[in-house]
């Protein structure tokens, strides 16, 4: 077994799910036959950079270095994983991997795009992916280098599901009232509120409720933010704001934010429960698991892992990999300990609205869908 080693530049630190009929692996990505001659092994340096949230997330981040380290551990090849501690650090970070010989870059996120795209475009014979951005700057409907590759996620028809999930937990409690907080009001996190809320909509429609949105608002994309990604005060107060507002279920939608929600909830004795985002969050982080009703995960792993695999046969391919409930690039986690207090009927109902959103007769879609 190969051990991945973990390059230390500006800023850098060492950084099962229960599978549903609603959840799974991401499918591969389609490989191209354009691309140059596959590299020996030996010269095949995989490299992977972190937005400042970390390697150590819980969850996006967390989730692409996984999906890294499997690779090349398949591969049998030594990645190099760099930790940016601040946005300061991207475009050196980026340099030093270029420095390194790496010839495949994976950035970790929307707030690396600026920066990836100067880079892949001082360095074409490198090929990079891109997490959650088109590396459109100049907003023409294309990637502005021809060797990124984005790796994008409709994580609204996931969180789809979940609103609908947290509309019948809050309805069978009688509270009917949900909410969600994000961490910066970018396209990868409005996504989730904008799949969330409509999901609540589609239970209220089915049923005949009134469970209410706290946080978000579809038709004015506003809502609840902490403004960072970080476990701090503010973001304690985010939540706080959120919960005193006579919530049940908190969708907490950023990173490491999610544990400012847990110790909201039990500092103030609320009996809410949450939300994880991107990975299974409780199975990634056990202190949580007793809160977490479900996740809406995003196989950023799986993702990740395709694309090293591809990079490092010479089959890169830099048509865009967008992952959906059908390629099982999103979906549902399992509940866990909740499953059994589920309202009758309710895992039968998401799987049929997921079928219904894969087949199209249900478009679930966002202003920040890829």
């Amino acid at each position: 077994m190969t051990i991945s080693r973990t390059k230390k530049f500006a800023g850098v630190a060492a950084a099962a799910s229960i599978a549903l009929a609603l959840a799974g692996c991401g499918a591969a990505p389609e490989s191209g036959g354009d691309s140059s001659e596959a590299p020996e092994a030996s010269d095949f340096i995989p490299c992977l950079v972190s937005d400042d949230g970390g390697f150590n997330d819980k969850s996006f981040n967390q989730s692409a270095l996984a999906g890294m380290e499997n690779a090349a551990e398949e591969l049998g090849v030594t990645p190099i994983e760099v930790e940016s501690r601040s946005a300061n650090d991207y475009a050196s970070n980026l340099e030093n991997l270029v420095a390194e010989g790496c010839t495949f870059i994976v950035a970790v996120g929307f707030k690396l795009s600026a920066d990836t795209i100067a880079s892949a475009t001082a360095n074409p014979d490198i090929d990079y992916a891109i997490i959650d951005d088109y590396a459109d700057a100049d907003f023409d409907g294309a990637t502005d280098v021809p060797n990124i590759k984005p790796l994008v996620f409709d994580t609204v028809q996931a969180a789809y599901l979940g609103g609908y999930a947290a509309a019948a937990w809050s309805a069978q409690a009688g509270v009917n009232s949900v909410g969600t907080v994000g961490g910066i009001k970018i396209p990868p996190v409005t996504i989730f509120m904008d799949g969330y809320a409509d999901g609540v909509a589609k239970y209220n429609e089915d049923k005949g409720s009134s469970v209410g949105v706290v946080g978000w608002d579809v038709a004015s994309q506003d809502g609840s933010f902490t403004d960072n990604f970080e476990a701090n005060d503010v973001s304690k107060q985010a939540m706080q704001g959120v919960l005193d507002q006579g919530v049940d279920v908190l969708l907490p939608v950023g990173g490491p934010i999610y544990q400012s929600a847990a110790q909201a909830i039990r500092e103030s004795g609320s009996d809410a429960v949450i939300l994880g985002v991107d990975s299974d969050l409780a199975v990634v982080d056990e202190s949580v698991a007793d809160l977490v009703l479900v996740s809406i995960m995003k196989r950023i792993d799986s993702a990740v892992y395709d694309a090293t695999i591809a990079a490092a046969g010479g089959d890169f391919d830099v048509t865009p990999y967008v992952g959906t409930l059908e390629n099982e690039g999103v979906g549902l986690s399992g509940f866990g300990s909740f499953e059994a207090e589920l309202p009758e009927g309710l895992m039968d109902e998401l799987a049929a609205l997921q079928e219904q959103i894969i087949s199209g007769e249900l478009e679930v879609t966002s202003p920040s869908s890829p």
